[in-house]
């Protein structure tokens, strides 16, 4: 088994220890940032999925599961631009508690701008 295969079954098996409706999310969570940037591998980081370019660079993208959900973008990863208004501010982090058909394009839409 090679290291990626062996990072991706950690993950799986991090998100299937999820209670229910966190697990469905969070498993929507990681097959929409999967189909966003193909090219990330998954791997556990501070305790749940994390996504880099390879298993040796820094994790990019990231989802947390402790009081709420949070898809995070990290310091490593390519800027997300903010919004008019927001200054010099640059979002990093994105609470969520489903994920519908919406979510799941704005969560494209972050993950192929911080993996640019």
């Amino acid at each position: 088994m090679t290291k990626d295969e062996k990072n991706l079954e950690q993950v799986l098996a991090k998100i299937a220890g999820l209670d229910q409706p966190e697990r469905s999310a969070v498993q929507r969570m990681h097959e929409v940032i999967l189909e966003a940037a193909p090219h990330l591998k998954p791997r556990i980081w501070y305790g749940m999925p994390g996504y880099a370019r390879t298993a040796s660079t820094p994790v990019l993208v990231f989802v947390r599961k402790d009081d709420v959900m949070v898809l995070g973008v990290s310091e490593k990863a390519a800027r997300v631009p903010g919004g008019e208004g927001d200054g010099r501010l640059r979002p990093s982090a994105w609470y969520f508690d489903a994920v519908d058909a919406a979510t799941e394009r704005r969560v494209a839409e972050i993950v192929r701008a911080a993996t640019a």
